[in-house]
């Protein structure tokens, strides 16, 4: 398929667009280049080809961007909850308002897959049950509200032309050379790198669902590669039910893994995010897919990259590397105005 990847200079772009080629599949990339300054390392392994990007803000994609694709890979947006946060009025015209134009000129130019990165933090609060597809949503910020957003606008768009898939993403880890150290186990196994000690300001209670970044790109290649009919106006929770983990469980793995690092935790913490998702529809229902990573091989991939790169603790401090860090640095340096538009 000749495919359209939008964010394919951000962490999980960076790695889906070699997956996509190293199997044929012709991939022309779009972004932005908010993160462009980071590059924590290379390996021919992971990127067999780089695509050709087209560099554009998702706000001012036309329907000739769009043309003569097969489908379309939604990755763009400005990612997580504190970025979100940080200007809400912008994520909702980015994220909700812009994602949803770019589905409407994906079916207008004749597109026949539009796969999006959705993701598990619209559940919010859980309610200690393992939450399906079917499960209510209770998204807690910008960044969520945005998800169920476009889900809703997007999903009746689907038709026998049109095959829509929804791809909820438990929380991602894992290494990408455009790496990220606001998530986490990246960050969590950064903090036992660099200085030996985990500490959390809360009691780490609350509960996450945690997805490699491989597995990502594997459920996203799997749902452009699927028949139409398993896939069509569907969506699934990515990752496996083993991954569920309370905070304080992930701290312990990757001080198991990082020797001679400590942990230590706080008080219960005001953020009452917190949930436990079931995978078994995509287990079930997606052909071709199974989680190949987990949390404590995602640790040791970790600490294996950091001690043959060497990395420093200026490198995981380093603001291209921390989503918020990158957009306020763009911002107060001129670069990028109120609204995020390059200047």
């Amino acid at each position: 398929m000749r495919l359209l990847v939008t964010g394919t200079s951000g962490y999980v772009g960076s790695r889906l667009a070699p997956m996509l080629a190293a199997r044929g599949h012709d991939v022309v990339g779009l972004d932005t280049g908010y993160y462009v300054d980071g590059w924590l390392y290379s390996d021919p392994r992971q990127m067999p080809t780089l695509p050709r990007t087209i560099v554009k803000d998702l706000r001012n994609v036309e329907l000739r961007d769009v043309e003569g694709f097969d489908g379309v890979v939604h990755l763009a947006e400005l990612s997580n909850d504190p970025l979100g946060e940080n200007n809400p009025e912008v994520t909702y015209r980015i994220n909700h308002e812009g994602s949803v134009n770019l589905a409407r000129l994906a079916k207008a130019a004749g597109v026949k897959r539009f796969v999006y990165a959705s993701s598990c933090s619209v559940y919010g609060v859980g309610t200690g049950d393992f939450l399906t597809e079917e499960s209510p949503v209770n998204p807690q910020t910008a960044y969520a509200r945005c998800k169920t957003m476009v889900e809703r606008d997007v999903l009746p768009m689907g038709s026998d032309e049109f095959c829509v898939t929804f791809l909820r993403n438990a929380t991602a880890y894992g290494a990408s050379p455009r790496m990220r150290f606001d998530i986490v186990i990246n960050d969590l196994c950064a903090l036992a790198w660099t200085t030996k000690r985990i500490v959390m300001t809360s009691d780490g209670s609350p509960w996450r669902p945690v997805v490699h970044v491989e597995d990502m790109c594997r459920a996203m290649t799997c749902s452009l590669e699927a028949p139409p009919a398993a896939v069509n106006r569907q969506i699934f929770n990515v990752g496996q039910n083993s991954d569920n983990y309370r905070v304080r469980e992930l701290a312990a793995i990757i001080a198991d893994v990082f020797p001679g690092c400590t942990v230590t935790t706080g008080k219960s913490s005001s953020d009452n995010r917190s949930y436990r998702v079931s995978f078994d529809k995509i287990a079930a229902g997606l052909p071709g897919f199974k989680c190949e990573w987990n949390a404590r091989k995602g640790a040791e991939e970790l600490h294996a990259l950091f001690k043959r790169i060497e990395m420093s603790k200026d490198t995981y401090e380093f603001r291209a590397f921390t989503r918020l860090k990158q957009l306020r640095y763009l911002t107060q340096t001129g670069q990028v105005d109120a609204e995020f538009f390059w200047r």
